[in-house]
């Protein structure tokens, strides 16, 4: 069996898609876990351009990476400010 870069590099984004979901689902922040997200969508997003899909790779960077992330993020701190208004 021959593997060329390519093959080398798309395995390891793969793996490292796979760790970020792990590190996304095992963490006991929710802001660790939203960094686990967007480390996912980024590798993805890495994934689809190894795969020749540079249109779709995009794609997921804006959406997966970028955008679900700064969503996470403000309903986290939404959420963080009305618990404290409770107190």
């Amino acid at each position: 069996m021959s593997f060329d870069l390519l093959s080398v590099l798309n395995v390891l984004t793969l793996i490292g898609a796979m760790c970020a979901a792990v590190v996304a689902v095992m963490a006991n922040r929710m802001l660790d876990s939203i960094v686990g997200i967007a480390a996912a969508g980024s590798f993805i997003a890495v994934a689809f351009l190894f795969l020749q899909a540079p249109d779709v790779a995009i794609a997921e960077a804006a959406v997966g990476a970028v955008l679900g992330t700064v969503l996470y993020i403000i309903a986290l701190r939404k959420i963080i400010g009305k618990e404290e208004e409770r107190k």
